[in-house]
């Protein structure tokens, strides 16, 4: 085998086993729920695309704000338009890192409890949050889900007096995200 041919193929090996780390889905879920004593609202988005490096920890999500459905036609016009801005402002995402994964042994098949800590950004609005979670490893995927609330005053989201008492000030979140080999 001759130089060329052998640096070729380490090129090829590291690459591969670098691409192995990186996980995504695009058809990722998150929805949220609010429920007061005169509504519940409930809301959900089945097309989160998300990104998971299992060598750094990194987990990233971008969340198209006009892909959350509600029941009723009107509620979602509403939170478009009133709410949420989402012609101005479309998206949503969270930037951050699983604390502590050299807990994870992500060759292993199981359910690990996992600490992610980064910044959310909704309506235009950046904090930085920590939530709990689990990430369930099975033979090459990953399932992520976590369950987490939100002030929407923290996001700078004004409910109108008017429907003040159909809307509860926070915000129940939940995540579900299947991940697989990134192409």
């Amino acid at each position: 085998m001759n130089k060329h041919t052998l640096s070729f193929l380490l090129f090829f090996i590291t690459f591969a086993t670098c691409g192995q780390t990186v996980y995504m889905t695009r058809s990722g879920q998150i929805s949220f729920f609010s429920k007061t004593a005169l509504e519940s609202i409930d809301a959900v988005n089945n097309e989160v695309t998300s990104l998971l490096n299992t060598e750094t920890g990194e987990v990233v999500f971008a969340v198209l704000i006009k892909s959350f459905h509600f029941e009723r036609a009107l509620m979602e016009e509403h939170f478009n338009e009133n709410y949420m801005e989402s012609d101005k402002i479309p998206k949503s995402t969270f930037q951050g890192k699983i604390k502590d994964l050299s807990s994870i042994n992500f060759k292993k098949a199981g359910t690990y409890p996992v600490i992610v800590e980064g910044d959310l950004t909704i309506h235009g609005v950046k904090q930085h949050i920590t939530t709990s979670g689990n990430l369930k490893i099975e033979t090459g995927k990953f399932q992520t889900t976590s369950i987490f609330t939100i002030k929407l005053s923290d996001y700078k989201i004004e409910i109108p007096s008017l429907v003040a008492d159909k809307i509860a000030e926070t915000l129940e979140i939940k995540v579900n995200c299947n991940y697989e080999p990134k192409s």
